[in-house]
């Protein structure tokens, strides 16, 4: 039996479908994204979702979605479902779904009296394009199958309607049209691998409903327009495949291509290769530069989540040259900032105070997985310059003091992880000196210091400052509680208990000793652990709002105020086996449990990017997170080596 299975009961009953996504990408920007019915639920939904680099930087919806209808002896059995208002679906053609998986491809079997019918999906890699292979698995009579395309043309942050606007025009190419609504946007070539009759039939399908957005607060209706359908004759036994993509294709290639690109696929047969086939979405490969995309759908490639994200997704499965590609064009990237050039690279939130010292702890992953000698030659120098470029105070918001910790202004700018605003000022001010800025900090000394002890002068420079942070951050930041505080600025001091403090129980290099560390750790288990994460405040601190519901302001008010991080789990449990070692890992073992329950819930196979603080803890926000999947993975492999000493 499939990992990933679902059978009619679950299929046909909409309040378990409905909230089960499906996300399928090209590893260049593109991806296709619905639920397991194919019911559009969000804006960002699609069949064909890519970028459109002449008209912005965001992603756009050309495909939206595709019913298929069955005809059977003049009958017609329409397949699809959409959402209007009041509450009503149609054309309702889930009640035909007899099983979906999708081990290794998302597979769709319906049954229409005699007929059964199956729909297999894939995402061609680095092309824009969507493959869909139709087969008659079963039918005791002639069979037509009629395919009608629902076209947006649109922004993932619009929407579109009915307008005057947009071009009816299409061409016929090889099986199939091309055609475009608005000037700008590329052609969409709907081709199918068979002969077959398209139907011009222009038509607008007024007031589709998104549920999602309308629980977010958005707009959530739109029209979408319909060219006509084309129809195709299908036999027992036989595969027809659809291809929607941005040039054309020789359309007797088609069921050949997907049965290719079926074999490089890694089946989703179990938790940990679920995860695997998630961290491949996302890379993101565009211009002949690689990205990591922090999330899907809203989420580009962001400086902290990708440097956080690299090893788990990477090193932890073993795919080395793919973290040295990334890293290839995140150097660059960095040079650029120190350096204060404009850059081309699609890279995000650079500035950010942090996010040089991340990329230190990324290269110590490196270095700790691969070879302290290859990190040394690879990433020597630059970890030289990014430590003399902070040493030196030269970062724009990032300074040394004489007692050698690192200090940052975020009263005005939210500069850390934690980084909702509102009215442009952010909810969780975090400023002056922050404790996991400054556990980055001697973490990145002391490694740098070890990784080039040949440059014995750098080495002790590095030293100095890290002598002096040591005493420094116990002085500022433990407390009688036997806890860490979150920040300190001058006479302010804040007592929340935020999982901030984990890293420095965490890190390879840290100023806690052990006991200090188990004091950390024991707080974190009894105030912020969940089966989900850790909270992002304790229930006992003030403010505490852990449900990330309802429109954007109330949202932004919660969305570290109490809520989950799977992300910040993988630090914990790092620092838990490295207090308790092997007598740890049950525990562990145990955590981990509550994350493959999540493989068959909201992005199957995959990780939301947080969840509600309290019971019963229901995944929240982007339906896909990077650094959830790669601390995850991670942990994964921690486990394994432990288990392995």
């Amino acid at each position: 039996m499939s990992y990933l299975r679902f059978d009619k009961t679950i299929m046909t009953n909409l309040e378990e479908t409905l909230t089960r996504e499906i996300l399928r990408t090209n590893r260049s920007g593109a991806y296709h994204c619905s639920t397991i019915v194919d019911c559009n639920t969000r804006k960002y939904h699609g069949l064909l979702v890519i970028p459109v680099p002449e008209l912005d930087d965001e992603n756009h919806v050309l495909l939206s979605s595709l019913d298929e209808t069955v005809i059977q002896h003049g009958a017609e059995f329409n397949l699809g479902l959409h959402k209007y208002g009041g509450d009503n679906f149609s054309p309702r053609g889930h009640k035909y779904i007899r099983e979906f998986e999708c081990e290794k491809v998302p597979t769709t079997v319906y049954r229409v009296g005699g007929c059964v019918l199956k729909k297999e999906k894939v995402f061609v890699h680095h092309e824009n394009r969507i493959l869909i292979r139709y087969t008659l698995v079963d039918a005791h009579s002639e069979t037509t199958l009629r395919l009608r395309p629902y076209l947006a043309f649109r922004s993932v942050r619009q929407y579109t309607h009915e307008n005057a606007q947009a071009s009816r025009h299409y061409d016929l190419v090889e099986n199939g049209i091309k055609t475009c609504m608005y000037p700008g946007y590329p052609e969409l070539y709907m081709q199918l691998s068979k002969e077959n009759e398209f139907c011009f039939h222009p038509d607008w399908y007024r007031g589709i409903e998104y549920p999602k957005e309308r629980e977010r607060g958005y707009d959530f209706n739109e029209d979408l327009y319909v060219p006509g359908y084309f129809e195709v004759s299908i036999k027992k036994g036989e595969s027809v495949t659809f291809s929607g993509g941005v040039s054309p294709i020789e359309t007797q290639s088609l069921n050949a291509l997907f049965a290719a690109e079926v074999e490089q696929r890694t089946p989703r047969n179990n938790f940990k290769n679920c995860l695997i086939n998630s961290a491949h979405q996302f890379l993101n490969k565009q211009e002949g530069e690689s990205y990591i995309l922090a999330g899907y759908p809203w989420f580009k490639c962001r400086a902290r989540d990708m440097f956080i994200s690299l090893p788990g997704l990477t090193l932890s499965i073993g795919e080395v040259g793919k973290f040295e590609m990334i890293m290839d064009t995140a150097i660059k990237a960095v040079y650029a900032f120190m350096e204060g050039k404009d850059s081309h690279l699609k890279v995000t939130e650079i500035e950010h105070p942090d996010v040089l010292l991340w990329m230190v702890w990324t290269i110590q992953q490196y270095a700790k997985m691969v070879s302290w000698d290859e990190a040394r030659v690879k990433y020597g120098k630059l970890l030289k310059d990014v430590m003399e470029y902070l040493a030196g105070s030269k970062h724009p918001n990032l300074a040394v003091h004489d007692n050698g910790l690192v200090c940052t202004n975020g009263k005005d700018k939210a500069v850390t992880w934690m980084n909702s605003t509102v009215n442009g000022r952010p909810v969780v001010a975090r400023t002056g000196y922050i404790v996991e800025f400054n556990a980055l900090w001697y973490n990145a000394l002391c490694f740098v210091a070890d990784l080039l002890a040949g440059d014995e002068g750098f080495a002790a420079y590095l030293r100095q400052f890290a002598e002096k942070a040591a005493p420094s951050f116990i002085q500022t930041f433990l407390n009688e509680y036997g806890y860490l505080l979150d920040y300190v600025d001058g006479n302010m001091m804040d007592w929340s208990v935020r999982p901030n403090m984990i890293f420095a129980a965490a890190f390879d290099y840290s100023p806690l000793d052990s006991k200090q560390k188990k004091g950390v750790i024991d707080i974190v288990t009894k105030e912020l652990l969940t089966p989900k994460g850790l909270r992002s405040l304790s229930p006992k601190s003030g403010g505490y709002n852990p449900n990330y519901v309802g429109p954007q302001l109330q949202r932004d008010y919660a969305y570290h105020q109490g809520t989950a991080w799977p992300w910040l789990e993988g630090f914990y449990l790092e620092a838990y086996l490295r207090i308790y070692k092997r007598s740890a890992i049950s525990f562990a073992e145990r955590q981990m449990i509550s994350y493959e329950d999540q493989m068959t819930c909201h992005c199957i196979g995959s990780i939301p990017e947080l969840f509600d603080g309290n019971p019963p803890f229901q995944g929240r926000g982007a339906i896909s997170f990077a650094m959830n999947v790669a601390e995850i993975l991670r942990t994964l492999n921690l486990l394994e080596k432990y288990n392995n000493q």
